[in-house]
């Protein structure tokens, strides 16, 4: 028989650790932007018209399901005027 009872801790077990580790970045990054908006008080269509982006690539950003790529995360700083994400030098 099939089980189906299973924790939430082993069922995060068996997801590989570089797939965990990209899920907790794809939402650190989603919040991060989230923060800024809330900063500067925008809504998701405020930050698309800016942008010249639809609205629903916005909500895609902020489900913390996006994988952002150098560009947008550079496109982003420029608009904040803040890191959005931080590497060493």
């Amino acid at each position: 028989m099939k089980r189906t009872d299973y924790t939430l801790e082993e069922m995060l077990a068996s997801v590989p650790k570089e797939i965990r580790e990209e899920v907790n970045l794809e939402f650190d990054v989603s919040n991060r932007v989230y923060q800024l908006m809330q900063a500067k008080g925008i809504s998701k269509k405020e930050l698309a018209d800016a942008l010249g982006k639809r609205p629903s690539e916005i909500t895609k950003w902020l489900s913390g399901q996006h994988n952002f790529t150098l560009r947008t995360i550079a496109m982003l700083t420029a608009f904040f005027g803040q890191t959005i994400i931080q590497t060493i030098k």
